[in-house]
Formats: C-alpha cells, sequence, structure tokens
C-alpha cells in the first residue's frame, strides 16, 4: 500500500520500507505473527501489535532482524482517511505474478492515490505521478473508469485541461463534486493551478484534523512506556 506498491506502478525509483493494509481479524492477525516471527521483525515503536489499535487507525511499525532483509521497516495498518475497508480494497486489488509463482497484492492506483493524500510533502509528488502514468499507460484506449478517475484525481493542469476538451459531458459530471474542473472546462491554466493548490492544502489540513485525536493517543502510550521502564 506505500513505497513498494508505487514502485511497481511505474511512479517510484525505490523504497526503504514495505507498508501492508491488513484485515485486521483474530485468524489473520495470526498468521501475519507468524510472518513477522519468521522475519525476525521486532516492534519498534508504540503502539503494540493490538487488533484494537490497528481498527482504531493507527499504524504499527516493525524492523526485521532476518539476514534476508535485516533492517527491513514493516509498517501495517488496517484503517486509512478516506479509504474503503479492507474486502472492498481486496476485490479491487492488482496481483503481481513473480518470476516464481509467486503473487504480490497491491492497492488499486485509485485506492492507492487515496491512501497517499496526508499532510506529508512526499505524498503529494507520489500522487501526481501515480495518476500520470496511469493516464499515460492508458490514455489511447480508455474506459469510461479511467476517465472518471482521471478527471478526479489528476493534478497536473495540461492535462486536466485536456481531458476536459476531449470529454466534456464526463467533465461536467464529475465537477459536480471537484469544482475546480471547472476551470479545465474553460480553459483557465492559472485559475486552475491555484485551485490545486487550495485543494491539496484542503485535504492536508483535514489529515491533520484526523490523525491529531491518534496522537494523543501516541503520546499518553509513549509517556506510559516510559514510566513503566523506570527512565
Amino acid at each position: 500500500m506505500g513505497g513498494q506498491a508505487c514502485v511497481f506502478y511505474g511512479a517510484a525509483e525505490f523504497s526503504r520500507d514495505s507498508d501492508f493494509v491488513i484485515l485486521a481479524e483474530p485468524e489473520n492477525l495470526e498468521r501475519l505473527k507468524a510472518a513477522l516471527h519468521h522475519l525476525q521483525a521486532e516492534p519498534i515503536a508504540v503502539p503494540d501489535f493490538n487488533e484494537s489499535y490497528l481498527h482504531r487507525g493507527h499504524a504499527v511499525h516493525f524492523r526485521c532482524r532476518h539476514p534476508e532483509c535485516s533492517g527491513l521497516r514493516v509498517d501495517v495498518m488496517s484503517v486509512m482517511r478516506g479509504v474503503d475497508s479492507f474486502p472492498a480494497l481486496w476485490e479491487r486489488r492488482t496481483t503481481l505474478e513473480l518470476s516464481d509463482g509467486t503473487h504480490c497484492h497491491q492497492l488499486s492506483v485509485p485506492d492507492l492515490v487515496k491512501a497517499k493524500k496526508t499532510q506529508r510533502d512526499k505524498d503529494w509528488p507520489m500522487i501526481r505521478r501515480l495518476v500520470e502514468a496511469n493516464f499515460f499507460e492508458h490514455q489511447m484506449n480508455p474506459t469510461p473508469e479511467h476517465i472518471d478517475f482521471w478527471l478526479r484525481e489528476l493534478r497536473t493542469p495540461e492535462l486536466l485541461i485536456q481531458l476536459a476538451s476531449q470529454y466534456p459531458k464526463a467533465a461536467d459530471e464529475c465537477r459536480k463534486t471537484r469544482r475546480l474542473l471547472s476551470w479545465a472546462v474553460e480553459g483557465d491554466f492559472t485559475a486552475l493551478e491555484h485551485a490545486l493548490r487550495e485543494e491539496e492544502t484542503a485535504e492536508r489540513n483535514e489529515d491533520r484534523e484526523y490523525w491529531l485525536p491518534l496522537k494523543k493517543e501516541l503520546e499518553a502510550l509513549r509517556r506510559l512506556r516510559v514510566q513503566s521502564n523506570g527512565i
């Protein structure tokens, strides 16, 4: 669900860790614990690996010690802001088959874009590259779903203006929920560029608000851990 998926989709060259969205149910968590044990993965921060924390939207962080992946960080989540539940994500997944027959399941591009709408600076250039890569891959033979996705998520003014001109009915429908498309329909590059910056700022602010109570809970957990360790 993170940088590794972006690499797969051609929007990044490398990633230093592996991020996973998981189904946080007892049987599945036991399988995950077995995999982490095999990787010799140790928790490196709060919160603890606990189903309740995952359901509340926290990420749980591990560092692997197995010789074949020593130092690799693994982060797991189950709930993300603005992103559908795991069963819906699984239904829409993209699957990559490796040369040895192993299947690697990725978030679909639209779901990955939603997951990347955070307050972090590094995520917004990635969103732009993800949607652009999808556009250039499918622009010669797009489905209605592709066109709808591009109109709702592209962050490149030139491409939005091009799409609004090519698909005016779809653009008119999409601008009911993404109002900045009105500037794309009018071909106003400057106004559209400004509106995209405002859209990004609004998403960043929503993410900050979402994380405020979760951060307070993490701070309380850190204080409790320090006190229990007698430091």
